[in-house]
């Protein structure tokens, strides 16, 4: 294969016009050759940004292109799953949004069929590569805390109304803010210790009219550890996205990445120096006992890099770089939704498996 890795994007949303399109146009190698747009207002911005490149109608036109190499599904949750077995079954490389597909019975239906066909599949778990999370690894990976016996996440927001017409907020396979925001913490959370020996949940609907989760709190259980990951759309003053105790101390971290807001401003990675830093006013606290002396500390936060996603996606098409989030992941972070759902369903604590 030619260095150059023709990508089709299905869907131009929020997800599609903010997290995939700038990212992947900043990419060397990646050549963005086609996109699906199916509302005018979407092709019209589509056009305006990016002249260069085809504007589709149709899933389809891009999944049987034999010109496109890669396929992105960027879509509403529900039909992850049979958007991406259609190009798998076209021969595509495919990536798709997270989270990966709304059960893992059909995650594990896709990764079958990928390793049977050769081809490459992955999830766009960008939020591995936050400011935020990776100062985090940084921070337990110094071992100043100690050994750790508590880590708290949280992603939270605050609407008090529904946003009419959000297929995120209608009772939908898929929707709710434990598919969106909760599958990032747990990512994030498997990423650093591994799959948990348990799971309990807290899933709640608040807000007048919710048809779809939009406050959780997930309890996994590890051997001297308890992690602690939640979302809600009422928070109207900020916590701490992470706090980390150990037996030295602590860390606390406010704050967001910023790569995020930069992109929905229209900026671009590409030739950025700037990119992913963070504003000093949310580096984050480290205020640990050492040598009898209480230490405080502010941490520089690392750069934040979601260009890191799709450039070893690029590498690993070309078989030059081994996968870095890999199907089985995403689908175990899946497996653990439905746990959760399972847990406050039967009010238990339940057991993971696969």
């Amino acid at each position: 294969m030619a260095s150059e890795v023709n990508v089709g994007l299905i869907g131009f949303g929020m997800a599609g016009q903010v997290f995939h399109a700038p990212v992947i146009t900043a990419i060397d190698g990646l050549r963005l050759r086609s996109v699906s747009a199916r509302k005018p207002e979407q092709q019209k911005v589509l056009r305006e940004r990016y002249p260069g490149v085809a504007v589709v109608a149709h899933a389809d036109d891009i999944i049987h292109d034999d010109d496109i190499d890669l396929v992105v599904v960027a879509t509403s949750n529900d039909v992850h799953y049979t958007l991406a077995k259609a190009a798998l079954l076209a021969g595509k490389h495919v990536v798709v949004e997270k989270p990966f597909t709304n059960t893992a019975a059909e995650a594990d239906e896709l990764i079958t069929l990928a390793k049977e066909r050769g081809l490459l599949l992955s999830v766009h778990h960008n939020a591995r590569w936050n400011s935020d999370f990776l100062t985090v690894k940084k921070v337990m990976e110094s071992g100043r805390l100690g050994r750790l016996v508590s880590f708290e996440a949280r992603y939270d927001r605050f609407r008090n109304t529904l946003r009419e017409g959000a297929w995120r907020e209608a009772g939908l396979p898929g929707s709710g803010i434990l598919y969106d925001l909760g599958a990032h913490l747990i990512d994030q959370s498997l990423q650093l210790f591994g799959t948990p020996e348990a799971i309990n949940a807290d899933l709640r609907k608040q807000r007048p009219g919710a048809q779809a989760v939009d406050d959780f709190e997930l309890i996994l259980h590890y051997p001297q550890l308890k992690v602690s990951l939640k979302g809600a759309m009422l928070v109207k003053e900020p916590s701490p996205r992470y706090a980390l105790y150990g037996l030295n101390g602590a860390f606390v971290k406010y704050g967001v990445d910023p790569q995020e807001a930069a992109l929905k401003a229209g900026e671009s990675p590409r030739g950025n120096p700037d990119w992913g830093r963070e504003s000093s006013d949310i580096w984050g606290k480290l205020n640990v006992l050492q040598a009898g002396t209480d230490i405080i500390e502010y941490i520089e936060s690392e750069r934040g890099n979601y260009p890191a996603f799709y450039r070893n996606i690029w590498a690993a098409v070309l078989g030059r770089q081994t996968l870095a989030v890999k199907p089985e992941e995403a689908r175990n972070v899946i497996r653990i939704i439905e746990l959760a759902e399972k847990s406050w369903m039967e009010r238990r604590t339940v057991d993971f498996n696969l």
